[in-house]
């Protein structure tokens, strides 16, 4: 019997796509969410067994106990996949006891925890001659005067715990204009208990953000890597990849190969990057530890993430492979896509013409799949199920 899969979280494209990246190969797919409702992961012909359990945020110590007690009744350890921050968190703090009843990537408990810390990041990065934007901490002495003479105005307040922000405040930042929108921003954050940074932003439109998007082997060495290029995000300026694509850009494999390696990083890992249109140097933005947003991209340009990592860790890794060339391969999450569309031409950042030109590229979608596409008609299910509900509400 094959060993299984075990993908925390199905309730967004990213646990989808580690569904279908294992399934295509028969590899058993278990999908575990804390609710069926809007689940559409679970509706995949790759999963093969779909449970529900506790919220990994509101009862973890339920989760650790219902992964475990799964664990148990298994013939071989399954593989372990995280899809979102949370689990990636939940899977560091109980990584010991974990580890004991699944196969994971990571073996230093902690490690992906602090550089999702935008502080620790930062830290880190410049230990080892990373370029990060300029930063500015709330606890400085002449806090507003450095803001004003090194930050200057506009700036970001970023989190250093972003998954906790985003739930709080649904979004990924703060971009503030002055002194006065910049104090009531912190203010914002620490009453909520967050602890933010300010930050300078570094100039280029959004498609001067780049990720390198690579895997370490339990040696901690790069085999398998690609580099890939912003076009639109959402929300805009300061979002998530919705039209993303893939681009050769060696320079992202010389800085982020060797950070990665320095830190005794294994496992899936994607750096953000982003150009100075000034300078033409690349600033480290944040690393994201789990399944990357591009993954279908990842891919379908001939890299599958998720199953070098279960081939590495059931004790037959593949041969080290990079992409060097340029595929001409998109990224592409129509829904939020719209979104963005709608806000960068009401902003004036892109033009129509521009944008249709942009489509002119073969696709990989984040969540429709012609081989598997009952996921998409329920996410669609979703959203027309939520949108009547909204009108009804209104209209009574």
């Amino acid at each position: 019997m094959k060993t299984k899969a075990v993908v925390l979280g199905a309730n967004y494209y990213i646990g989808l796509s580690i569904m279908r990246c294992l399934g295509v190969h028969g590899i058993p797919t278990v999908a575990i969410d804390y609710s069926k409702k809007g689940t559409y992961g679970f509706y995949s012909k790759y999963c093969s067994e779909f449970l529900v359990g506790p919220n990994c945020k509101k009862d973890p110590e339920g989760l650790l106990d219902f992964l475990v007690e799964y664990g148990k009744k298994q013939e071989h350890k399954p593989v372990l996949f995280p899809s979102a921050d949370g689990y990636v968190e939940f899977m560091d703090k109980y990584l010991p006891i974990l580890s004991k009843y699944y196969l994971v990537t990571q073996t230093e408990k902690g490690l992906y925890t602090k550089v999702m810390d935008k502080g620790e990041l930062h830290s880190l990065a410049k230990k080892h001659g990373v370029l990060v934007p300029e930063t500015v901490h709330i606890d400085e002495e002449n806090f507003k005067e450095k803001v004003e003479e090194i930050i200057k105005f506009p700036c970001l307040v970023k989190p250093t715990d972003s998954p906790a922000f985003v739930s709080k405040f649904r979004r990924k930042l703060f971009k503030v204009y002055n002194i006065k929108e910049l104090e009531e921003a912190i203010e914002k954050a620490t009453s909520a208990n967050l602890e933010v940074i300010v930050q300078r932003i570094i100039p280029g439109f959004d498609d001067h953000m780049y990720t390198f998007d690579a895997y370490l082997n339990q040696d901690a060495k790069v085999t398998h890597w690609i580099t890939c290029q912003k076009y639109r995000q959402f929300p805009v300026n300061f979002g998530a990849s919705v039209y993303t694509g893939q681009k050769y850009v060696p320079e992202l494999y010389d800085i982020g190969g060797k950070f990665l390696e320095d830190i005794g990083y294994k496992g899936f890992a994607e750096i953000e990057f982003k150009k100075d249109a000034t300078t033409g140097k690349y600033y480290l933005i944040e690393i994201n530890t789990r399944t990357t947003n591009l993954n279908s991209l990842l891919f379908k340009a001939g890299i599958n993430m998720p199953y070098i990592a279960y081939r590495e860790l059931t004790g037959k890794p593949l041969e080290p492979y990079a992409i060097t060339y340029d595929t001409n391969l998109v990224f592409w999450y129509a829904y939020e896509d719209l979104f963005a569309i709608r806000d960068y031409l009401k902003t004036g950042q892109l033009k129509l013409m521009d944008i249709i030109r942009s489509f002119n590229k073969p696709k990989a979608y984040a969540i429709w799949d012609w081989k598997d596409p009952k996921p998409a008609f329920a996410f669609l299910g979703n959203k027309f199920g939520s949108l009547f509900r909204k009108m009804f509400k209104f209209n009574r």
